[in-house]
């Protein structure tokens, strides 16, 4: 393996308004007052784009942007970071979210814009970098779905996140299927559906296949074991966004430099804690 890993990275990427409160808002009309607000990078790929470059590895992340102003803040704050960026412009609005934020972790997230990415191809400059990689990151979206097959061609192990996966929704089945290293949160399962479906994906083909926690850490299934991890401790938790993202470069970028899968996993939550002290989608 390279002393610095190449990874390519697919997925979205997106100029979010954070907007910190005391609890989530009850579905009832009334009035709340913010403890502080802020615009920032955020999309599942930006984050592990960003967490990836801070560990060290040499990270080309594609994806979609729209022809205005957050796409140009989004391209900005990724070339500054020293993530080579393939972003395919397309015209009208960028992805953008309205985070309302609690001290404790608690998040919705508001969908304001999509970009029309229905056209969107990966183009020959995206190719060459993924038959380059040592790891493929294949994020959920739309635009991303066809370099999975691409990364299979080219025999490069395929990652992905799929998130609060509930074991049974469509949009999210080639993924899975497609995983040589599948991650999830416990969000979309019990945890007694959530062990069984680790250790079906693994007896299925996947390599590894992780599930985080939250605050109880994060499980493994490989070579036919279960590995538990505790989460990392943290003095104070600034901002939880990016914290699964981080998890997930941590455990990659550890388990290309050659650890086994309880190494991994306890350099994924050393990760996730790190992010979880900082304001930012990855350490700084």
């Amino acid at each position: 393996m390279n002393a610095m890993p190449k990874v390519f990275v697919a997925g979205p990427v997106s100029w979010n308004r954070l907007v910190m409160v005391d609890q989530l808002p009850e579905p009832r009309p009334h009035t709340v007052f913010a403890r502080a607000h802020r615009t920032a990078l955020g999309g599942t790929s930006a984050g592990k784009a960003l967490n990836l470059a801070h560990l060290g590895a040499e990270v080309t992340l594609r994806t979609v942007v729209g022809d205005d102003e957050p796409g140009r803040a989004i391209t900005e704050a990724l070339t500054a970071a020293g993530v080579e960026l393939l972003a395919e412009v397309v015209p009208g609005a960028s992805e953008q979210h309205l985070n309302l934020m609690t001290p404790d972790g608690g998040r919705v997230s508001i969908y304001l814009d999509l970009p029309d990415s229905g056209r969107a191809r990966p183009d020959e400059r995206a190719m060459a970098a993924l038959a380059e990689a040592d790891a493929a990151v294949i994020d959920l979206a739309e635009h991303s779905r066809p370099l999975l097959a691409a990364a299979r061609e080219a025999g490069v192990p395929v990652w992905c996140d799929v998130h609060d996966y509930d074991g049974h929704a469509d949009f999210h089945r080639d993924f899975v299927d497609a995983a040589d290293y599948l991650f999830l949160n416990d969000d979309g399962m019990s945890e007694p559906d959530l062990l069984a479906f680790l250790t079906a994906r693994v007896a299925q083909g996947a390599r590894v296949a992780v599930a985080t926690r939250g605050a109880a850490g994060a499980v493994a299934a490989s070579d036919g074991e279960l590995h538990h991890v505790p989460a990392a401790p943290v003095d104070r938790i600034v901002d939880t966004n990016g914290a699964g993202d981080a998890f997930f470069s941590g455990f990659l970028v550890a388990h290309l430099g050659g650890a086994d899968t309880p190494t991994a996993l306890a350099a994924g939550a050393a990760q996730a804690a790190l992010c979880l002290g900082s304001p930012d989608l990855a350490p700084r």
